[in-house]
């Protein structure tokens, strides 16, 4: 059960609100999103204390629990929420009209490829630079990532580009290592309902990239995204990369039509990855395209300089030169739909 309270209720009131809840059995947590102030209720039996409640002075509305993502829904925030990401020249801001380009490749490998892939996406009209160092893989015996030993490489490649960096984490003590070395942290499609990833994710001040899981609903995105707001962090975006389905043509099946309905359903962003969606670099351009004409707020794309060296992720990943003609046919699409690339 959700209470929306008066805006200006005063701290004594609120914190008498969620003590008489307290002293009924009933767990409360105080959140302040959206301009909006709300207590959630968790108990047994707490549905049927929604008349009495109701009532209370203070308490404006009474939302059933079965509204599972509240804060995440136009419901609460009927304006599109915008995520400015990074200070000073270097920003973007996912939400608005404009196309964010996240690019680089599945995940780092040396500070010497890291760096020309980094200045090459750049050059070309990149924003923001996908720095995986942490790599959660379906085999245990599969390239897991550089770990800390990327942490150097990061710091290198934000200050040789001034690229904005987004990189996966697995886990809260991953999270504490690169909060402060980039500007984007990633939930991957794996970790969607890692509940205590989400839980401290919603505490740290970092835009969150979460990731649709490969066999999740549309409405258990938003489920998983309500953590990280309801913990208290507003900067989440969400990211569409595909199903799994019967079809095996392509890695995954990418679900076109989330981008409108979670458009409908949230005032959260929501960005494309069509790389992951479909394993293959030829299929990238056009789903790519396809995602921006649909209302995708942005795209992430695997760029690596020799695909077929790659470490992982090769078979999905463009080229520079193929990314370069991605960036100039985006700008086309974006233009013909009433945006711009950033």
């Amino acid at each position: 059960m959700i209470l929306v309270l008066e805006s200006g209720l005063n701290e004594f009131s609120q914190n008498d609100i969620c003590l008489k809840l307290q002293k009924m059995g009933f767990f409360t947590r105080l959140v302040a999103q959206y301009g909006q102030l709300i207590v959630s209720v968790d108990g047994p039996g707490e549905d049927s204390l929604e008349r009495e409640v109701a009532k209370w002075n203070g308490v404006v509305e009474v939302i059933s629990g079965r509204n599972s993502f509240y804060l995440a829904s136009r419901r609460c925030n009927r304006r599109n929420s915008l995520i400015k990401v990074g200070e000073g020249a270097a920003t973007a801001t996912f939400g608005d009209d404009s196309i964010v380009v996240i690019a680089g490749p599945c995940a780092l490998e040396t500070q010497e490829s890291a760096l020309q892939m980094a200045m090459g996406i750049s050059a070309a009209g990149g924003k923001v630079f996908r720095a995986m160092i942490f790599k959660p893989r379906s085999s245990p015996y599969s390239f897991q990532g550089l770990g800390r030993a990327g942490i150097p490489i990061l710091r290198e490649i934000k200050r040789q580009t001034g690229l904005l960096l987004l990189t996966e984490v697995r886990d809260p003590l991953e999270a504490e290592l690169v909060q402060d070395e980039v500007d984007i942290v990633q939930v991957g499609t794996r970790n969607m309902s890692n509940y205590q990833l989400l839980k401290h994710l919603g505490q740290i001040k970092k835009p969150v990239l979460l990731k649709r899981g490969m066999g999740s609903s549309i409405e258990e995105l938003l489920c998983a995204a309500e953590y990280i707001l309801a913990h208290g962090n507003s900067d989440v975006i969400l990211c569409e990369r595909g199903i799994r389905t019967f079809e095996h043509y392509t890695r995954f099946s990418l679900d076109i039509g989330a981008v409108p309905a979670l458009k409908e359903l949230t005032h959260l962003p929501v960005v494309v990855d069509p790389s992951h969606a479909s394993g293959c670099k030829t299929l990238v351009e056009p789903l790519t395209l396809a995602s921006i004409a649909a209302g995708a707020d942005g795209v992430m794309v695997e760029v690596h300089e020799s695909p077929e060296k790659a470490f992982s992720d090769g078979t999905q990943s463009v080229s520079p030169a193929q990314f370069t003609r991605l960036i100039e046919s985006i700008t086309k699409v974006a233009g013909a739909v009433g945006r711009k690339i950033v």
